[in-house]
């Protein structure tokens, strides 16, 4: 499919040329990157079976890492009379707490590894879209899987190394480009282009979309509202753009409003994409579209109830554990996303679990001052029905208060509003709603659009 329509194609002897430097920039960082990317490739066709009993193993190991080299871990398996040779299954991960972010920054010492000195690894920091972003370490092998993951994921729409792609995001994306001169060396051995997720005005925009008819990207990576708001832009303005292969949505839910206007603006697939490199899980939508794909050679991921009882179907909190990333091992780590998981099987042929939906994170569900739960979702549904709005956020501020920032377009009709306080007020009675227009909804630090906020 993606080979057949030509989108994005350029010169045969221009491809192999990208695909040669792509390969070779890689392996010079990463001397092992292709063996490891080429396992993976083949590891699509294995059974399940397999695939978990391999994860299995990968656990022993890490565990047995943990309880030798980490004393937060030693103490922790000690004091509940596990050795490492006791978890023969997945379900046994269940023997051992959740680990959340409360607990890493209480046990921060303790969770460095005694041999520490001899792993190499980089410090990094997740995105802070619950305020402050939380540090970790991250070893260079782990890295490297990340990576590996990651195109393998793309591959599922046709994607091969070193083909164009056009990234639009903020600092999660920009795989650690740093000054002007660095990102431009990222850009031509990787053969991509950054288009950055805080600067969507109008001439940037307009700048973005020349940007993709000259390079015509095969494929469209970024931040599920970003390419949206730019998709909106395109439609609203008339512009057309080179229709890619595929474009990828992460870091965000792709709600279905989202997709959609994605699909209409770019005329192409649209795929979801989960991962989270503090924790090692990630997931990628095939072409068609039942679900992600769990890998399960970096991480295990599970879905458990409230109880930390894992879900072979259904909803639940989503737990990572790492399996490769020594630097700082996460075990059942509370990723903060709530998921849906199905136990069918893809008719794509890979045998992988399939993580139906990300519902979002759980700072995205707001409490009424009744004790129920809304999820974020239920205002995006009502804002994608509103004309006259740009952008919208809602944050509550207090138990029973909501105030709705709009960025209000120039068909904006205050009356509009009304309608919204009382799909507001059918949901809860005791919600009082204020509306605040602004001149543009701030994004968090990594660049990311936060529909909904909860600060109480």
């Amino acid at each position: 499919l993606a080979d057949t329509n030509g989108r994005g194609a350029g010169p045969p002897g221009a491809a192999q040329l990208a695909g040669a430097m792509f390969r070779l920039a890689h392996r010079l960082v990463y001397p092992g990157f292709m063996d490891h990317y080429s396992r993976l490739m083949k590891n699509q066709t294995r059974p399940r079976e397999e695939l978990v009993g391999d994860q299995v193993s990968s656990l022993r190991a890490m565990l047995m890492h943990a309880y030798d080299k980490v004393p937060y871990y030693h103490n922790l398996l000690k004091d509940r009379n596990l050795r490492p040779d006791d978890f023969k299954t997945l379900e046994d991960l269940e023997r051992l707490p959740v680990l959340t972010k409360d607990v890493i920054k209480a046990n921060w010492e303790a969770l460095v590894p005694l041999d520490i000195a001899s792993v190499r690894y980089e410090r990094k920091a997740t995105g802070g879209s619950t305020g402050t972003p939380f540090p970790y370490r991250m070893s260079r092998h782990d890295k490297m899987l990340s990576m590996c993951h990651l195109y393998r994921g793309w591959s599922y729409a046709g994607y091969g190394l070193g083909d164009r792609m056009v990234f639009m995001g903020g600092s999660s994306l920009t795989m650690g480009a740093g000054s002007a001169a660095t990102r431009r060396v990222h850009e031509v051995v990787k053969n991509i282009r950054m288009l950055s997720s805080f600067d969507m005005d109008e001439a940037h925009m307009r700048s973005y979309a020349d940007t993709i008819n000259r390079f015509r990207p095969r494929f469209v990576f970024g931040y599920a509202s970003s390419i949206f708001f730019f998709s909106r832009w395109l439609k609203a303005n008339g512009v057309q753009v080179e229709p890619p292969v595929a474009v990828f949505a992460t870091a965000e839910k792709l709600f279905p409003e989202a997709r959609k206007g994605i699909a209409e603006a770019f005329r192409c697939e649209v795929l979801d994409t989960y991962g989270l490199n503090d924790g090692g899980v990630s997931a990628f939508e095939c072409l068609e579209h039942r679900g992600m794909h769990v890998d399960t050679e970096r991480a295990i991921l599970e879905v458990v109830d409230a109880d930390g009882r894992q879900l072979a179907k259904g909803e639940g909190r989503i737990l990572a554990t790492s399996l490769h990333n020594q630097a700082m091992p996460f075990i059942r780590y509370d990723t903060g996303d709530i998921g849906r998981v199905t136990d069918e099987v893809c008719p794509c042929g890979r045998q992988h679990q399939l993580l139906e939906e990300i519902k979002g994170r759980e700072q995205e569900m707001l409490m009424t001052p009744e004790g129920a739960a809304v999820h974020g979702e239920f205002f995006t549904h009502i804002f994608w029905e509103v004309s006259g709005v740009k952008e919208f956020q809602v944050v509550q501020d207090a138990k029973d208060h909501l105030t709705v920032r709009i960025v209000p377009e120039a068909s904006y009709d205050p009356r509009e509003m009304d309608k919204v306080r009382d799909y507001i007020r059918a949901r809860s009675p005791g919600w009082k709603v204020d509306f605040q227009k602004v001149d543009a909804i701030d994004r968090t630090k990594g660049g990311k659009y936060r529909f909904v906020i909860r600060e109480v």
